[in-house]
Order: C-alpha cells, then sequence, then structure tokens
C-alpha cells in the first residue's frame, strides 16, 4: 500500500493482532443487513466495538474478513455507508469521519473498487440546558478578531504572528493566505462558577470540541465574521443570521477605529444587538498610543449615541448589568500577552443569555448545508426557537415555488457532538433524511410537520436610511439580510422616497422567490455604499 494509506494499513495490521474496537466489513446491504435478526446482531456487535474503544471503534470497509483488499464499487460502498450509520443510530453511536482509497496496488486505479475507514464513535447522548451564549465577533481585517478567539477557546498565547487563528474552524486558503472569507466557529465552556475555563487541548481535533460540549456547564460559541470589505455581505449575513446574544467588536491598538469598524458597529447596535468592544494588540503599542486609541473608541461610541464603559475602571459586575441599552463595555486585551483574557472569561462566563422568541414551535433558518458520507444532507444553522429531538419530522422551505419538502431530523450535532435534542440559541448540523444536499438553499428554514407556513414574496416595513448618496426611490433594488436570508428586493416607499437619515415605511417585495418571514423580524439592506436597517411591519400588506 502507498503511503497515503497509513491510515488503512495500520487499522487492518491492529485488527489482524488483536480485534478489538476494529471491525471488517466488505459490504453491507439493506436487504441483507438490516432484516430483522440481523440487523439487532450486527448493533450489538458494533455496540461492543465501541465500548472496546473506550468509545470509538474503527470500521474497515471493502475488505475481506482477513483483511484483503477486495473493494467495492462507489454505488455499494455508499449503501455500505448508509447501513452502517442506521447501525450505528441504533448503537447509540455515530459515524465521526470515514476516508477512502482506491483498491488498486498503485492506488490509482479506477476498476478495483473502494476501500475505507470509518470512525465510529459513541453517541454520548446527554441533556443540554438552556445556559448557551451565542457571541458574534466584527471589526476590521487583520485587527485579530480570529487570533483573540483562537486564545480564549484554547488558553493558549498567540505567537504574534496571529498563530492561534488556525484553531477556528477555518478552510485552508483562509489559513494559507491570513485571511477569513466566511464564517468560523469555535467553542469553550465553565464548569462551575469560579473555576478555569474548560478549554480546547486540540482544536483541530473534532473531538476535542465534542469533549467541551459534553464537560461544561456554560458553553459560549463564536460566530466569528469576516473583516475584509469584500466579504461585508457575509458578516451581515453573520451578525443578522445567528441568532446572537452579544457582539465582540475589535479595534487593533496599532491601527485604531476604521471605516469599516464604524460600519460594523453600526450593523450591530442597529440589530439592537448588546456589545463589547476588545481593544487588541496591546502589547504592541506605547502605553500612550493605547490611551489614544482608547479615546478613540470611546469618541466612536459617543458618537453612535452609546456610553462607553471602561471594564477595567468600573469591574465586571457594572459591564454585566450595564450591557446593551446605550452602554458598551470596553477592555483592553492582548492574544500575546494574555492581557485581558481572564476578562473575558468572567464576563462570557456571568451574561446572561437573551431571551428568546415568544414563538414555541422549533424553528431554524438555514445558513450553510452539505453532504456527509454514511449519513446524508445536513442543513446547519442556530435554532430561532423551540426545541428539535433526533427523529422529529419537519418541513424544509420555501421551495422556489412556495412549497415545503417533507424531511425527518436523522441525527443532531453541536460542535461534532452528537445531541438528542437541541434547544434555541444553539449551533447545530441537522441530518436531514428526504432530501438531497443540492435542494437545500440558505434562507430555507425547518420547521414541526405540522406547522402552516405561509412564506411571502413582498412586507411592507419601518426602515432607516443610515447611508446613501442621493434618494431612495421606488425601484431601488439592495440585498435584504434578514434571518440567513440575503435576497434581491425592490423597494416602494411611502411618499415616493427616502433620503439618507429618514425613518419611513416601504413596501419591499423579493425579487426571485418567497421566503418565510414574520413581523418584529429586524433586517439590514445594502447596495454599493448605502446602508440601512429596517423591521418588518406586515408580512400581508393589502394590495
Amino acid at each position: 500500500m502507498s503511503a497515503d494509506r497509513s491510515a488503512l494499513r495500520r487499522a487492518i495490521e491492529r485488527g489482524e493482532r488483536d480485534g478489538g474496537e476494529i471491525e471488517f466489513k466488505e459490504r453491507l446491504t439493506r436487504e441483507v443487513h438490516l432484516a430483522e435478526g440481523r440487523m439487532e446482531s450486527l448493533v450489538a456487535q458494533l455496540r461492543h466495538r465501541v465500548l472496546s474503544g473506550d468509545g470509538e471503534a474503527t470500521y474497515v470497509l471493502g475488505v475481506t474478513d482477513d483483511g484483503g483488499l477486495a473493494g467495492i464499487s462507489p454505488d455499494a460502498f455508499s449503501e455500505t455507508m448508509d447501513v452502517l450509520s442506521l447501525l450505528a443510530d441504533e448503537a447509540d453511536a455515530h459515524i465521526a469521519d470515514a476516508e477512502t482509497w482506491s483498491a488498486g496496488a498503485d492506488g490509482n486505479a479506477t476498476d478495483a473498487g473502494l476501500v475505507g475507514l470509518a470512525t465510529l464513535r459513541d453517541g454520548g447522548m446527554f441533556e443540554t440546558d438552556d445556559d448557551h451564549l451565542v457571541v458574534g465577533t466584527a471589526g476590521h481585517v487583520d485587527h485579530g478578531k480570529s487570533t483573540l478567539v483562537g486564545t480564549l477557546v484554547t488558553g493558549r498565547a498567540d505567537d504574534g504572528q496571529g498563530g492561534t487563528r488556525g484553531f477556528l474552524d477555518v478552510q485552508p486558503h483562509e489559513v494559507e493566505r491570513g485571511l477569513s472569507a466566511d464564517l468560523s466557529y469555535a467553542v469553550y465552556g465553565f464548569e462551575e462558577e469560579g473555576d478555569e475555563p474548560v478549554r480546547m487541548d486540540n482544536p483541530h481535533r473534532k473531538s476535542d470540541r465534542a469533549r467541551i460540549v459534553e464537560e461544561a456547564d456554560r458553553l459560549v460559541s463564536f460566530v466569528d465574521t469576516v473583516g475584509h470589505e469584500p466579504w461585508l455581505r457575509t458578516t451581515i449575513r453573520g451578525l443578522v443570521g445567528q441568532k446572537l446574544d452579544y457582539g465582540l467588536l475589535v479595534v487593533a491598538a496599532d491601527d485604531g477605529p476604521t471605516k469599516t469598524t464604524r460600519e460594523h458597529l453600526g450593523i450591530l447596535l442597529a440589530t439592537e444587538l448588546p456589545t463589547i468592544v476588545a481593544i487588541t494588540k496591546a502589547d504592541a503599542v506605547s502605553d500612550e498610543r493605547l490611551a489614544a486609541v482608547e479615546r478613540e473608541v470611546e469618541s466612536m461610541l459617543r458618537d453612535a449615541e452609546q456610553t462607553p464603559l471602561l471594564v477595567d475602571r468600573h469591574g465586571i459586575d457594572a459591564a454585566v448589568a450595564e450591557v446593551g441599552d446605550g452602554v458598551v463595555p470596553l477592555l483592553r486585551t492582548s492574544a500575546v500577552t494574555k492581557s485581558g483574557i481572564g476578562t473575558l472569561d468572567r464576563l462570557f462566563e456571568t451574561l446572561p443569555k437573551r431571551a428568546t422568541p415568544e414563538r414555541e414551535e422549533f424553528r431554524l433558518y438555514v445558513d450553510r448545508s452539505y453532504k456527509v458520507t454514511g449519513v446524508g444532507a445536513v442543513a446547519s444553522g442556530t435554532v430561532n426557537s423551540g426545541t428539535v429531538e433526533a427523529g422529529d419530522e419537519l418541513l424544509l422551505g420555501p421551495m422556489a415555488d412556495g412549497s415545503f419538502r417533507e424531511v425527518e431530523a436523522r441525527s443532531i450535532e453541536m460542535h461534532y457532538h452528537r445531541v438528542d435534542k437541541a434547544t434555541a440559541g444553539r449551533i447545530v448540523g441537522i441530518a436531514l433524511k428526504g432530501v438531497d444536499e443540492e435542494e437545500i438553499e440558505r434562507g430555507m428554514a425547518l420547521l414541526p410537520r405540522e406547522s402552516d407556513p405561509d412564506p411571502v414574496r413582498e412586507f411592507e416595513a419601518e426602515v432607516m436610511v443610515l447611508n446613501h448618496p442621493t434618494r431612495i426611490q421606488e425601484g431601488y433594488e439592495p440585498v435584504v439580510h434578514v434571518e440567513t436570508v440575503s435576497e434581491a428586493a425592490v423597494f416602494a416607499p411611502e411618499g415616493g422616497r427616502l433620503l439618507p437619515g429618514d425613518t419611513g415605511r416601504t413596501r419591499v417585495r423579493f425579487k426571485f422567490r418567497p421566503y418565510l418571514v414574520e413581523e418584529g423580524q429586524r433586517f439590514v439592506f445594502r447596495e454599493g455604499s448605502s446602508k440601512g436597517v429596517g423591521t418588518i411591519r406586515d408580512v400581508d400588506p393589502a394590495e
């Protein structure tokens, strides 16, 4: 076997030597292996393998009973993974990872079939509580958002080159370029008040994130947004569509507030998100420069009609009590010296969870979708309201024609840890049965099967124009961001126009398709340099 198949070779050698948590299977079929009697036997076998491996088992697929490389077709391999996933569900386990190789001697043969490794992990079912903060970061590119979060969730000091930012859920090309191009995620937590935080030992292992979810009594999840101007749309998506509890705006001490800083602050405040400002890179400048930037930030906040509260002067208790309602806590931090990290820890440990929508029924707006081998289509997003459990029958939509698809929640994962249910505020991935991944689109919603959803193409809103070079007239076409929806829309202002700084009513019509929105939801709109915010007032406006 070639070097790139070393993991496969090691698993086969280990299985041949002592078995234990290693199981060899040539292929699995629905007809044979899910039949009554046979299925129960295989579930018991799988459970034994998982227990033998202290919660983790490895299935070597496409091999004979003695470890010989048989190879199976891609279709047979897909069916094998699907059957294995169903067996795992019955055994209270799940497929955590899967890799495949060609069975050919040179590793490149196309007609030799596939062999693979599937890592199964104990389901670790547990009841989660409601004490889970979701924090969205914002700020200019290179101001240290991801680096600060990386240091928070690991407790490790940065190397001065942004090394800890690589601990977030980012793509390889982002690490290489040193710039985030999409939302990324991280998590840490707390066990009991006053204890040290539960941090990640090896953030590159998915199982380490799962350990945080399992061990912590309070979770803090970060949605790390994008600071580069061309990706402002992605930043708005992160701040509007993720059901955040708090915003964390960073300002680098070696640069100070920028146009992007002010723009991100405007979005945070316009969406009524309680916000904390962290001055980063405090180690990189003199005390005089640090004090000067702090004064600049205070001035920026006052210009936005906010009252800055210096945490170092007034204390953590005051910051927790006053954040929001026009007060913005402000503190100095350094990911290199870890100055201010302990203060942020205590803030996130004690900040209260924000109120959830009064709607009791489950709803999740889809932020992204992906396909997992052996599991199928997964819809990911933040639970907006209510509770969802594995096995629930749901509706997904609206589709382009306004219809909804009947689906089933096969399993639920939160930061790579399988849970039996998820409540409002949780960032989760839900494996769906009854739909292909290609059919799932950002902006769709998941809700209970018994719901009677009424998607709309048009609604009436109250808007405020934050910035526009001229007047907004009928026919103005911005992109509207509401929940995870990002869609072109056409405005028809009451009275025919809106001027910069104006607040007024307008009719808003999605240009291409309907979406599930409701009265009271906040949204952001932008087109070129113009920007504004609004609130949906009527989803059934009279013609």
